[in-house]
């Protein structure tokens, strides 16, 4: 019998550690700011917020990210735009964005529009913050941009 304890030890000495870190590595992604429930892949994300500052009702902002091209598209909120990005984890690229040349009628949608693509190409990651809220973060983690998904 003492012969199965002194087996035995060795085997509770390297366990420990082996669940700490696998403990340590689910807490470390439950903290993350990602939701694997909700990708950013998929839905059209609405534009509510550029900076500090809210976005009028009616504005056509709206971007839609898709993962099988690598390709992001939308409305600045006169003119369509598109790009490529790239996301790792919580890391989100948007590279040079392309939009066609329609003037703007309303020059604060002009002014909104220039603002957004500044933004855009200002990501360097993103958290959900909540359901159906995309929040857009420069390289210092401060909000550029915030969009909703869906009606929300």
């Amino acid at each position: 019998m003492r012969s199965f304890a002194r087996l035995a030890r060795p085997a509770r000495r390297t366990a420990l550690p082996v669940l700490a870190a696998l403990l340590g590595a689910l807490l470390a992604g439950c903290g993350s700011g990602i939701s694997l429930d909700e990708p950013i892949e998929g839905p059209a994300w609405r534009l509510v917020q550029l900076g500090d500052e809210p976005i009028a009702p009616g504005s056509e902002a709206q971007l839609q990210f898709d993962r099988s091209s690598g390709r992001v598209s939308g409305s600045g909120g006169c003119n369509r735009i598109s790009g490529t990005f790239t996301r790792s984890g919580s890391t989100l690229k948007i590279g040079q964005m392309a939009s066609t040349r329609m003037a703007c009628l309303d020059p604060a949608r002009g002014a909104n529009e220039a603002q957004f693509i500044a933004a855009l190409q200002s990501t360097a990651s993103y958290s959900l913050a909540g359901p159906g809220r995309l929040a857009l973060l420069d390289a210092r983690g401060r909000t550029v941009a915030l969009l909703n998904s869906g009606g929300r």
